[in-house]
């Protein structure tokens, strides 16, 4: 590579500033992946949808990865034999591609997604029940309670996993999905990938059930040449990993999103944008696989004058090519479901003949999850930092905990009419209203937003004087910043509906 190569973040830990910054170095740059793998970045959205789609581009390492050899034997890249070793639909080209993926093709039609629906409201339900019997003021872990059970518990019942079975194999996932893994660990994670499907295999070859494993299992054993055994095992692995660590990541990234962007919740729950739209932003901006690995030049190709020679690895880096500004507009790093250019062209779901087959499910998961918990807890809101931490990897994008209040507590009487003064120190009231949503009045203004934010905005222009009104449900915001109200509006109490 002609270019210094730019080290990628094994953690994940700023994934949108290591984006623009990518996209600074230019449209195709060079770049190393833990333990040191080169391969080639490509941060425009339409560059990276062609190539997408481009026959010079293979996703099968065995024949067209010129360090394919080097990826066996070197220890520091054992990590990445998780995400490329497996031989099934993901790491095959042309008509082997075509072989591993026609027998999933029948599973995820609209027809059986939408049969799917009455089980998945089912699992929603049973998932919410015992948070709706918290005391007011409770807090509860979103991804813990709801965005991680709820799609592997569906997965689990396509594939029939049964349930004591489910951990080791969502664990498995996990380590797969963790890139900051040592030496020894990641080598623990690729032996696992042989024993804990073959288990299940083994399993459901003795109690041969109405699901996907044993449908997998009859298409190797009745159809010759259709799949070997080690590609009935990295089928069904590929499977149940994408239909539930990136459903995962979706369900919490689009809660994180929309609690911290309660306008457009308000507008959502009100009818006023569609769930697809929503859903769609969310993919965009916070795309559930930020960066897949791998694919490979076929033969030698030039790019934005960047010339990637034949044998290349290539990093599909999803969440760079889905914030670029020329595509989305100037305001490509925020959150707009509305924006001029539709966010549906976003690509974390790929384009072409490698196309996530399980878009429809993950999205009626996703919808039907936040549906519901937004109906269940109409007063929801984050509970700790707005931004969580992020899941130990560059590849998986999403937050590794999501805590939120369930529902405030009544607003204490003695509060409602009270004037308070921010100035260069916390009022004595803050800590006991942090967790509220008030409409606060100041000058003819109202806003709605927390007692603890107020105060921190104020506090840099010398302190200002609020009175407290009434609680509201969601903080008043419009899409262009704070909503301005008249005095004699203020002084009515308003209430949010």
């Amino acid at each position: 590579m002609d270019q210094q190569p730019t080290a990628l973040d094994p953690y994940g830990r700023d994934i949108p500033g290591e984006c623009a910054r990518l996209r600074a170095a230019g449209d195709v740059v060079a770049v190393t992946l833990p333990g040191g793998i080169p391969a080639y970045a490509i941060t425009r959205h339409d560059h990276l949808h062609d190539l997408m789609l481009d026959d010079r581009v293979s996703k099968d390492p065995r024949r067209h990865w010129a360090l394919w050899d080097q990826a066996l034997t070197r220890p520091a890249w054992r990590w990445v034999l998780g995400w490329i070793g497996p031989q099934n639909m993901l790491n095959t080209y042309g008509r082997d591609h075509t072989r591993l993926r026609k027998p999933l093709q029948t599973t995820f039609t609209a027809r059986r997604i939408e049969a799917l629906r009455p089980p998945v409201s089912a699992i929603i339900e049973r998932l919410l029940a015992p948070l709706t019997v918290l005391p007011a003021g409770a807090t509860a872990d979103l991804r813990a309670v709801l965005a991680y059970p709820l799609p592997m518990e569906v997965i689990s019942q396509l594939f029939g996993v049964p349930a004591d079975r489910r951990p080791q194999l969502a664990g498995l996932v996990t380590r797969i999905m963790d890139t900051t893994a040592t030496d020894e660990q990641a080598a623990e994670t690729v032996a696992m990938i042989d024993t804990v499907v073959s288990a299940l295999i083994d399993h459901k070859r003795k109690l041969p059930g109405d699901d996907l494993t044993s449908a997998l299992i009859a298409v190797l054993e009745t159809d010759d040449g259709r799949l070997t055994p080690d590609e009935l095992r990295d089928t069904i692995l590929l499977t149940y990993g994408a239909g539930f660590e990136t459903t995962v990541h979706l369900i919490a990234n689009a809660a994180h999103l929309l609690l911290t962007h309660r306008g457009v919740l308000r507008r959502l729950l009100a009818g006023e944008i569609s769930w697809e739209r929503v859903l769609a932003e969310v993919l965009r901006l916070r795309p559930s696989i930020a960066s897949l690995p791998l694919r490979y030049a076929v033969e030698a190709m030039t790019l934005s004058g960047v010339t990637i020679p034949a044998g290349a690895a290539i990093l599909t880096t999803i969440a760079a090519a889905n914030r670029d500004p020329e595509r989305y507009g100037p305001d490509t790093d925020e959150f707009n479901p509305e924006r001029p250019r539709d966010p549906r062209s976003h690509l974390a779901f790929g384009v072409g003949v490698h196309h996530c087959l399980g878009r429809a499910l993950a999205l009626m998961e996703a919808e039907m999850a936040l549906r519901a918990l937004f109906q269940h807890f109409p007063g929801i809101r984050l509970a700790h930092d707005p931004e969580p931490g992020h899941v130990p990897s560059f590849i998986a994008n999403g937050p590794a905990t999501l805590h939120a209040t369930l529902s405030a507590p009544p607003i204490p009487a003695n509060i409602t009419g009270k004037v308070l003064t921010f100035g260069g120190q916390d009022h004595p009231a803050m800590k006991e209203l942090r967790d509220y949503v008030l409409y606060a009045y100041d000058g003819g203004r109202t806003e709605g937003d927390s007692v603890r934010t107020i105060a921190l905005n104020t506090r840099r222009s010398n302190g200002s004087t609020y009175k407290i009104l009434a609680e509201a449900g969601v903080p008043l915001r419009s899409r262009g910043g704070t909503m301005r109200s008249p005095s004699a509006r203020a002084q009515r109490h308003p209430r949010a509906s």
